[in-house]
């Protein structure tokens, strides 16, 4: 019994060190959850007003035949896959990796017809394990992301698509809604979408060179901020699914804690009722 309680102790001394790093994890992957979102929402106003410029733009030059507004016949599929480079953030990369490999398995049926671009150490390991075709990838991303960061991935991307080496290409990432909740996401990021125009004010701008020429010099760098803007909306649901998983976890440790605690606090009484009454056992033996 005595060797049963020491185990019991040791059980609760372990799950009490878990429990502080899980807690501490939490309060770093808070603090990480708040600097992103409110980098995320000041980029915001960038995003808007580079499409309110493209719409406008476009709405003027009726007819643009930019390759990036071109719709073609589909031979091949670009994917830039978001991913984290360290674990211990709950369902954050299998979720989004399921998604993906889902959407590949229902498009293509070979892997002549796609390739990826990975952003994050723990997407590429798991394309890598499975010999998926990647074209480019990006690991060691710091907490708070920059635009150079990906930017490479990005313009190379985009290049590809104007090059005609790939003929569209999708975005897959993690939609931060809140701390709690991510949605995998998957949608079309080339060819463009025309923004719309319905709403963009009818004011003649004079552009130098010309209309068509600012037109081909914003388009790319919308595609690659949009890339950008769902990076940190990643890096967001990222931190956000760290910190709730880290929540569970420690209040699991704590229930642990609790168990081991009852469970001791039984044996313990068990091997002092045990040696009273062997005690007793003895003294009423020599009356």
């Amino acid at each position: 019994m005595a060797k049963g309680i020491r185990e019991i102790r040791r059980s609760i001394k372990s799950t009490k060190n878990t429990r502080q790093i899980t807690k501490a994890m939490k309060m770093v992957a808070a603090a990480k959850l708040r600097r992103n979102q409110e980098k995320a929402e000041a980029a915001r106003p960038y995003a808007d007003k580079i499409q309110e410029v493209i719409a406008s733009i476009a709405s003027g030059t009726s007819g643009s035949k930019h390759p990036m507004l071109q719709k073609r016949p589909v031979k091949k599929t670009g994917y830039i896959v978001i991913t984290s480079d360290r674990g211990l953030a709950g369902g954050y990369n299998a979720n989004m990796l399921r998604k993906v490999v889902t959407t590949i398995s229902e498009k293509h049926k070979s892997q002549d017809e796609y390739g990826i671009f990975v952003i994050g150490r723990k997407g590429r390991d798991f394309f890598r394990k499975r010999n998926y075709p990647l074209l480019e990838e990006v690991t060691g991303l710091p907490a708070n992301p920059s635009f150079a960061d990906i930017k490479k991935i990005a313009s190379a991307a985009v290049q590809m698509f104007a090059n005609e080496q790939i003929d569209e290409l999708y975005l897959c990432y993690n939609k931060f809604q809140s701390a709690i909740s991510q949605i995998p996401t998957v949608k079309q990021l080339l060819p463009l979408e025309a923004p719309e125009s319905n709403e963009v004010r009818t004011i003649n701008y004079e552009y130098e060179p010309s209309s068509e020429e600012v037109l081909a010099d914003l388009l790319p760098k919308y595609a690659e901020t949009l890339v950008y803007s769902a990076l940190l909306e990643a890096k967001a649901s990222e931190e956000g699914s760290r910190m709730t998983a880290m929540g569970n976890a420690t209040d699991n440790a704590t229930d642990m804690i609790n168990r081991y605690t009852l469970i001791y606090n039984r044996a313990r009484q068990a091997a002092i009722t045990q040696e009273i009454s062997e005690i007793v056992a003895g003294a009423n033996a020599q009356a």
